[in-house]
């Protein structure tokens, strides 16, 4: 099954494009850190439910521990909760440091505790909830296994080493009509 994922960083998404060049589901980020809200979820995700996908969403993590990830997983339900959408497919947990906020915090990088750390949020989130990381995330800090939840695996390139429930395969993927010219991240998920 094909699917994209998005932010509010894609801006206006035209989801009957996205539908009609045969995409089926979307992940749409929700929340990041303790406090931020995508200003397009309810947007999108409704826009998607309009147009017949199945959608999920992402929480974008800042957490340096594991009384951040619990305090990060309840504003990620608060927010979901408030919003009133349904979420067909999981709640994905994106504990890299794509913008070098963990980095320049001085965080260990140290596999136990960043394990620790998604347990922390999957544990607190009371919805079904699974884990987004790059292939070398998941090889050298989580042990994903352990979790015992879906994976979404961004791995671009060659799909012969892929495990979990979703494979990002790029983040160049153009859909006719769907945005201004902008690209998406695509996915395809394996049930």
């Amino acid at each position: 099954m094909k699917g994209i994922d998005v932010s509010e960083h894609n801006g206006f998404i035209n989801w009957q494009a996205v539908a009609d060049a045969g995409y089926e589901f979307a992940i749409v980020r929700c929340t990041y850190g303790q406090s931020g809200e995508d200003e397009r979820f309810v947007e999108n995700v409704n826009g998607a439910h309009a147009a017949g996908l199945r959608v999920g969403a992402y929480h974008y993590s800042y957490a340096l521990g594991i009384e951040d990830a619990c305090r990060e997983a309840l504003h990620c339900k608060h927010v979901i909760d408030t919003a009133g959408v349904l979420l067909d497919l999981p709640v994905f947990f994106d504990m890299e440091d794509a913008d070098r906020y963990k980095a320049d915090h001085d965080f260990a990088f140290d596999a136990e505790e960043i394990t620790d750390i998604c347990r922390e949020f999957i544990n607190n989130i009371n919805l079904k909830c699974g884990v987004y990381a790059s292939l070398s995330w998941l090889i050298d800090y989580i042990d994903w296994r352990s979790l015992g939840c879906p994976v979404w695996n961004a791995q671009w390139g060659d799909e012969d080493d892929f495990e979990g429930m979703i494979w990002q395969y790029t983040d160049k993927e153009y859909i006719p009509g769907a945005s201004a010219g902008e690209h998406f991240d695509a996915n395809i998920m394996y049930e």
